[in-house]
């Protein structure tokens, strides 16, 4: 009881701590030429429209949006047997965030990670089925990963995978992820290649690979969420560095834009009940820290589940409790 009192005291003072330091964070983030506003009008829906949890967010090669949602589930480790029966697959328009088109109806149950390739395919991993799905940018399916509804550690089969990223040959990483702690690579036939990780906290452990993103050298990076770092790999999952956050206690999930610059989420729960919400994070490609905002600007901050990058360097998070995308819209100073 001692220490839980100590620990919640520590984070509420930590995060008072970072509401004083808001100016210092906003010349920070001017001095290194890059701020963020939110675009509060974006998206626009039409009326009596709205979304459900949004668990996911990727930009296509057009720079516009595609979202993953629930579409009326709600979370719970109790997985339902049922698939959802609306869309759960939503493009965005980039500028003002109209629905361009829908699709994903009857083909999943717990929708969790979404990316989108260089080709303009979108991947999307669905914890509740313990597969990974590669669909045409319209929809039509075209490689199916796992078992469906059947769990499993071996190269046939995942445990609630998370996310799924690929590579500019066609192979990809999957993030494997609640039940298991690894990752897996494969081949872009879709042919089991290597793994690694195990349940831990030392380098090349994972406690929950909740996301995961490659750099243009096809590094790998892992959000390793209950641990509350960035881990770095090279392509064959040789651990090369770390950075480790003191400033909350999840880091969510992480996105690389197209110079290299990482972006990440964190979180800040206090006493494990008490949300205190997000920070947007961005790093150089040594994962030195350079922009800090969202908690640390204001404390009432919502808790962020998934971030990506456009080309002109917007960002993008959605939120699973507040059932909405959010765009930060980028300005750089000179």
């Amino acid at each position: 009881m001692i220490k839980t009192k100590i620990k919640e005291c520590y984070f509420i003072l930590l995060a008072l701590i970072c509401f004083s330091c808001n100016e210092v964070n906003k010349s920070n983030s001017e001095d290194k030429g890059n701020s963020y506003v939110l675009v509060k009008d974006w998206p626009q829906l039409s009326q009596g429209f709205s979304f459900s949890a949004v668990s996911a967010v990727g930009v296509d090669n057009e720079q516009n949006i595609f979202m993953f949602q629930r579409t009326g589930r709600e979370w719970t480790w109790t997985i339902p047997d049922s698939l959802i029966s609306s869309n759960t697959i939503f493009l965005l328009e980039k500028n003002t965030g109209k629905i361009l088109n829908s699709w994903g109806s009857h083909l999943f149950i717990m929708p969790h990670g979404l990316s989108v390739d260089n080709k303009n395919n979108v991947w999307v991993a669905d914890v509740g089925l313990h597969q990974i799905f590669k669909f045409s940018h319209e929809g039509e399916l075209l490689m199916k990963l796992g078992e469906a509804k059947i769990p499993g550690n071996d190269s046939l089969h995942f445990n609630l995978p998370t996310d799924v990223a690929v590579a500019n040959d066609g192979s990809l990483y999957v993030s494997d992820g609640y039940g298991n702690s690894r990752v897996v690579k494969f081949s872009k036939e879709g042919k089991y290649l290597f793994e690694w990780g195990t349940m831990g906290n030392k380098p090349g452990e994972f406690n929950t690979p909740h996301s995961i993103d490659l750099d243009a050298q096809g590094n790998v990076f892992i959000a390793d969420r209950e641990n509350n770092r960035i881990q770095k790999f090279d392509p064959d999952g040789n651990f090369l560095n770390q950075w480790e956050n003191n400033m909350a206690t999840q880091l969510y999930s992480i996105a690389i834009d197209q110079k290299d610059n990482l972006f990440a989420i964190d979180n800040l729960t206090v006493n494990d009940t008490l949300i205190m919400g997000a920070d947007i994070l961005l790093f150089d490609a040594a994962l030195n820290e350079l922009v800090r905002f969202g908690r640390t600007d204001s404390i009432a901050a919502p808790r962020y589940h998934d971030i990506d990058i456009d080309g002109e360097g917007n960002i993008y998070v959605a939120e699973t409790g507040g059932r909405r995308v959010r765009k930060f819209k980028k300005i750089t100073t000179e």
